[in-house]
């Protein structure tokens, strides 16, 4: 199933996309696409639907982020060993973990704004996992069943917050808009297989990042499993497994967004996002 949010944001409804890529109204069903509707499995109850006798929803509807009431955004640095070597940093002997913000959360074709000082944002396409059922001290062997499904992510980033500024890479993560999900949650049935997925991004039409999840140094049940030693997880958070080649910071001389830039990206199967890149005006 390809689940969905649909609406203005703040008034989204949940939604699913039919095979004939018609986006249909779940709100007579559920209340929203969440950690509650994984935790106490109503997202069966929908994969029992008749979608066709579901009302239809115009296309032209702005789509929201994909999963509602995010508890936790955690998000794996440098897991893909050639974007460690641009970034000029050795590949980590276990996985780097840091937090984004929850309110950098945004729908997958809204605007993304530049912090008012922002002179290095950069963009990176990422594949997010969604946790389905509370998993604590979980084995790498039964991670899987813990996902509800997968999404694409722009783990936006501002280099010079990031790496220049005293503390953690938050301050250059966190930042509002910095956090597109979407277009939709596909749910686990619908992906064979999480580490053999095209992912890409384009930058004003010209392809930056071209990858497949297959190159990730720690794979998705990896990072479920290992997550869970530290934290429990729980229904709807997200994790953000890390980016391929081919970001801004990696450029010679580097590449950041600027006013009017527009990115484009998607993984195969999971669909694609498009962000127009704005300045930020009080």
């Amino acid at each position: 199933m390809k689940l969905m949010r649909v609406g203005k944001p703040g008034q989204e409804v949940p939604a699913i996309l039919d095979n004939d890529g018609v986006i249909r109204d779940l709100s007579a069903h559920v209340s929203d696409i969440d950690g509650n509707l994984f935790a106490d499995d109503s997202v069966k109850a929908i994969a029992k639907l008749d979608l066709s006798t579901l009302p239809a929803i115009d296309r032209s509807i702005r789509v929201g982020p994909a999963v509602s009431k995010v508890g936790k955004f955690i998000c794996v640095g440098l897991n893909y060993a050639d974007h460690a070597a641009e970034s000029g940093m050795e590949v980590p002997s276990e996985p780097v973990l840091f937090m984004k913000a929850t309110s950098s959360i945004i729908g997958p074709n809204d605007a993304v704004v530049i912090p008012p000082k922002s002179e290095k944002s950069d963009w990176e396409v990422e594949l997010g996992v969604v946790i389905g059922k509370e998993a604590k001290y979980v084995s790498e062997a039964d991670a899987v069943e813990y996902i509800a499904g997968y999404c694409v992510i722009n783990d936006l980033s501002e280099r010079e917050f990031q790496i220049e500024k005293e503390g953690q890479w938050c301050k250059g993560k966190g930042c509002d808009t910095f956090g597109p999900i979407g277009p939709y949650l596909v749910t686990t049935d619908e992906v064979k297989d999480s580490n053999e997925l095209d992912i890409w991004l384009e930058l004003n039409g010209e392809r930056v990042q071209d990858g497949n999840t297959r190159t990730m140094v720690y794979k998705v049940p990896f990072l479920v499993s290992y997550i869970s030693q530290f934290m429990s997880l729980q229904p709807g958070d997200i994790i953000s497994t890390g980016t391929p080649p081919g970001v801004g910071l990696g450029f010679t001389p580097p590449k950041y967004l600027k006013e009017g830039d527009v990115m484009r990206l998607g993984i195969s199967g999971l669909g694609e996002q498009q962000q127009t890149v704005e300045r930020y005006k009080a």
